[in-house]
């Protein structure tokens, strides 16, 4: 049994998806950031930078052992279970980088984006340009990956998992995927599996209502246009 220390994001879905696409069982133990619980000494023993996702695998090797960072979670969920990393060659290799591009590259300046935009946009107008800009630029480096593959890194994979859950907002990130086609194609693609779909709906209890509705449609302002933007671009 794994236990996953969850409140709901996109780091956190990284773990929680790929628990589902493994098919390992696990339990949801709720970290509520919004009550400071993850600076609780219980947490922090098993997750030090005091952030969510963290997991405890009971049944490794050598007895309980536990994993903080997403990255770190989702490569060793793949060592694990042999799934979802390939296990030499080219493709491995691209799943690793791809991974890095996401923890240190789009995951920053798209929850940056998030955080000017929505929140501190009066008087920070040159901040909300740097990181609306850097990550349209992520997005095009994505896009530009994505021309001619079905995932990121060759079979479906770590860095396809990694990468989705930023997606998720690209509004909120002030992105349009109309405009990065090979994007749009992917993220609605990877929102069918079934897997994916289990992975982002759990912990919505642990969140406000409003929010819930956010986390629950495909983006963030215009869900009941869902429909009509997946079929926008052919």
């Amino acid at each position: 049994m794994i236990d996953l220390y969850f409140f709901p994001s996109p780091n956190t879905w990284k773990a929680s998806i790929m628990l589902e696409e493994c098919g390992l069982p696990y339990r949801v133990i709720p970290v509520d950031i919004t009550q400071d619980e993850q600076f609780q000494p219980a947490f922090l023993a098993i997750s030090p930078n005091n952030r969510v996702p963290a997991i405890v695998d009971h049944d490794a090797p050598n007895g309980p052992q536990s994993v903080f960072e997403s990255g770190a979670i989702l490569l060793y969920l793949a060592e694990k279970t042999g799934r979802f990393l390939a296990p030499a060659g080219p493709d491995r290799i691209a799943a690793w980088e791809w991974l890095m591009w996401q923890m240190g590259g789009l995951g920053p300046m798209a929850g940056q984006a998030h955080h000017f935009r929505r929140y501190k946009a009066e008087g920070n107008d040159y901040a909300v340009e740097r990181y609306t800009k850097e990550t349209a630029r992520l997005y095009g480096v994505l896009d530009r990956r994505l021309a001619g593959r079905e995932w990121i890194a060759g079979d479906y994979s770590i860095a396809d998992i990694a990468t989705w859950g930023w997606v998720w907002f690209h509004r909120m990130h002030g992105q349009d995927l109309a405009n990065f086609p090979h994007v749009h194609r992917w993220f609605f693609a990877m929102a069918e599996r079934p897997a994916v779909q289990r992975g982002k709906s759990i912990g919505l209890d642990l969140v406000s209502p409003e929010f819930g509705e956010v986390l629950s449609h495909a983006y963030y302002d215009v869900a009941e246009n869902f429909g009509a933007e997946r079929t926008q671009v052919k």
